[in-house]
């Protein structure tokens, strides 16, 4: 009988697919605009490079998840929020 392992990690990162949830959604209005597309082509050619584009997709996005520095994005926010006083000088 198979066992399965509780996922316990739920809080670190959610995962679908090896993918987080946002990169995952990405992945889904992808393949959705690419059923509508071959729905209203019905061209082999539309078929197969609309298949390669989703396959190669999702191989961007896990590699992406897999290493997230390759686009680091400065974050905005500081670190800590404070009321201290950056300088010296009074204006009272």
């Amino acid at each position: 009988m198979k066992k399965y392992e509780v996922y316990r990690n739920i809080r670190k990162r959610a995962m679908i697919m090896g993918l987080p949830l946002s990169l995952f959604a990405l992945m889904m209005v992808s393949v959705i605009g690419s059923l509508l597309i071959i729905i209203f082509s019905f061209s082999l050619g539309v078929i197969v490079a609309l298949l390669l584009f989703n396959a190669l997709l999702f191989g961007a996005l896990a590699q992406w998840a897999k290493n997230p520095n390759v686009f680091a994005i400065q974050k905005v926010f500081p670190q800590t929020i404070s009321n201290k006083k950056l300088s010296p000088l009074s204006y009272g």
